[in-house]
């Protein structure tokens, strides 16, 4: 059965501001929620005119507080800019006021460029490479104390907040199976070795506290609609914002525009193409008839949907949509089980 989830990058579209962002992130977590999303996950990202989750644990508990059953997690916290005891902190405070519903997932990318990366870094000496003792520094500090132990994470000790390993690359997918995690890979923004890591996690992968089997969650683009052509129409939105920071030129998520990939050259279409393989455009059919293919190909345990729409209303109704799909998906997957155990 494949779960679904959220992933809001809390966008700041034209014409608007952060506290609107903010305000509509928990409009759609709320919906979600009354829609059995499984979790709700926020990114954190820096320096970028259009992202308001910069301040992710912040953001992660203004939604946890807005709703009541839904879990709500970082999708990630880019751990090299910030020292684990401080995350541990953190999330041991966020699953203390909610429990059994945070996530942790974390991320080894600065989620910036290097000159914003520099001014969050706590020491200039830290390194990418310091990742894995940090994830595991950082597990070291949300579980029981043991005898003797000096530093305590107060709220966090003993809380075992479920951690993620997040990756676009195969190096998250060779540790989060070293570790025994569930993996989460950015193929909604660069699918290219999503295979490979997907086989490398699961053939990889050791039981843990945490997990006994390997759980993969891919990102997956969405953008629904009562017809095809309007899905297109309202997607020229993230196509725009995705080229643009390609271009290195990041803003607000544009409106959209009639026609907009015939204006992209070949390598710009090129990329958008690529992603398209993690993406479903169209009306709820068309959409459906793509996540199931998706799901058969990649065999993933849980879709993380993201859904840049400009307008809030649309962007909604999209993710109701997907949510319809994956609710039906979902009944049918019990009702084949309650088939096979009559047997």
């Amino acid at each position: 059965m494949t779960l679904h989830s959220v992933l809001d990058l809390a966008p700041i579209v034209q014409g608007s501001n952060s506290t609107e962002a903010l305000q509509r992130s928990l409009d759609l977590a709320q919906h979600a929620e009354g829609w059995g999303y499984n979790r709700y996950w926020v990114a954190e990202h820096h320096n970028m005119r259009g992202i308001a989750s910069s301040a992710t644990a912040v953001v992660v508990g203004h939604l946890a507080g807005g709703t009541s059953t839904i879990r709500v997690g970082s999708g990630g916290i880019m751990l090299p800019n910030h020292a684990p005891l401080m995350v541990a902190e953190q999330f041991g405070t966020l699953a203390s006021l909610y429990p059994n519903r945070i996530d942790l997932g974390l991320g080894r990318a600065p989620g910036t460029d290097q000159v914003t990366m520099q001014a969050l870094r706590r020491t200039l000496s830290g390194d990418v490479d310091d990742f894995p003792r940090d994830v595991m520094e950082l597990q070291h500090y949300l579980k029981e104390p043991e005898p003797g132990q000096r530093v305590i994470a107060t709220p966090g000790a003993g809380t075992n907040v479920p951690i993620w390993i997040l990756g676009s690359s195969l190096f998250g997918a060779q540790l989060a199976a070293m570790l025994g995690l569930p993996f989460a890979f950015a193929s909604h923004f660069a699918p290219s070795y999503m295979d490979a890591a997907i086989e490398i996690y699961r053939t990889t992968f050791k039981p843990s506290e945490q997990l006994q089997k390997p759980h993969v969650m891919l990102g997956f683009n969405i953008c629904a609609a009562p017809t095809d052509e309007e899905a297109v129409f309202l997607r020229s939105s993230s196509l725009q914002s995705f080229v643009n920071l390609r271009r290195g030129t990041p803003g607000q998520l544009p409106p959209p525009v009639e026609g907009y990939e015939e204006s992209l050259t070949p390598s710009e279409q090129q990329m958008v193409d690529e992603v398209g393989r993690c993406s479903a455009v169209g009306s709820p059919q068309t959409v459906e008839n793509q996540v199931r293919q998706f799901i058969s190909e990649t065999g993933a345990d849980e879709l993380m949907i993201v859904s840049s729409v400009f307008d809030h209303n649309k962007r909604i109704r999209s993710y109701e949509i997907a949510g319809e799909i994956f609710n039906r998906l979902q009944d049918e997957n019990q009702s084949q089980l309650q088939a096979v155990s009559s047997l």
